[in-house]
């Protein structure tokens, strides 16, 4: 926390070095004993409902068909939908010390609070600190493996777990995603500051329902209106830009727990700046 009394404590929009923003590395946590985790990628939003989890969901899918082994750390804990995308049945299990996660059929393991819950439906009426204790355990206490590329899907906006996962997980980079209304662009706007303030790299930016193309002419119609998205990837030096259509049929295979199934490759310039840095 800031020394000045007036901190505002909104990360989000202040310019100082404090503490509670600029961590020193010796505050970042290891993972569990039994884990090897190569890349630790954070997916963002500054609002919800553009569809983070399941770019999340897509782009796990994708590195896991490419061969790599990977994991999602489902960190959004009063909103968790991730289980329900992969389709997951079975909870997670511990030993007292250790947690284990729900792999997926696609061999991506997965950890959310809705793994422990008996109903999926169950609320989480917890309290910020509490949530966030709770993400830093995911990465301290689960029993991950060995693991190539880890996707963290972040609640949205730049509150207490933002800054728990910024500070305590070494993140390599975080991934934004938007989409086309003017109002979503001020607003990620705000996650991506925040990011740079904590030194952390933006990978890049997707776009999510950008256009719809119809199935028997292929024209793209712009249903939400063009976005500005480009000019702003640039005034924030921002290289890679993926733009992800309405598809047909995708919101009904997600309900039925399918999210491996789906074969797109809207997410591919994404996908290869990940693989890249996972090389490097």
């Amino acid at each position: 926390m800031s020394d000045d009394l007036n901190c505002s404590h909104d990360c989000s929009s202040c310019g100082e070095a404090c503490s509670s923003r600029v961590t020193p590395e010796g505050i970042k946590k290891d993972p569990n004993e039994f884990s090897h985790v190569g890349k630790v990628i954070g997916i963002v939003s500054g609002k919800g409902g553009v569809g983070k989890s399941l770019i999340t969901s897509l782009l796990t899918s994708a590195l896991s068909k490419k061969g790599l082994r990977t994991a999602v750390l489902d960190a959004d804990v009063t909103g968790p939908s991730i289980p329900k995308l992969f389709g997951l049945k079975d909870k997670a299990m511990s030993d007292g010390k250790n947690i284990y996660p729900v792999p997926s059929k696609g061999g991506t393991e997965i950890m959310s609070v809705n793994l422990m819950l008996e109903n999926e439906t169950d609320p989480v009426v917890w309290r910020g600190p509490v949530i966030a204790g709770v993400v830093k355990q995911f990465w301290t206490d689960v029993v991950w493996g060995d693991v190539d590329v880890m996707l963290v899907d972040m609640p949205p906006g730049t509150g207490d777990v933002a800054l728990t996962v910024f500070q305590s997980i070494p993140v390599d980079g975080i991934i934004v995603v938007t989409s086309p209304q003017d109002l979503v662009s001020m607003i990620v706007g705000k996650a991506v500051k925040m990011a740079n303030l904590m030194q952390i790299p933006v990978l890049g930016i997707v776009q999510n329902m950008s256009y719809f193309e119809c199935p028997h002419c292929g024209e793209k119609s712009y249903i939400f209106g063009k976005s500005n998205v480009e000019d702003f990837a640039g005034q924030y030096d921002i290289k890679t830009v993926c733009h992800m259509p309405i598809v047909p049929g995708m919101a009904d295979t997600c309900d039925q727990g399918r999210v491996e199934e789906i074969d797109q490759n809207y997410l591919d310039g994404m996908v290869d700046v990940i693989t890249s840095l996972k090389e490097k």
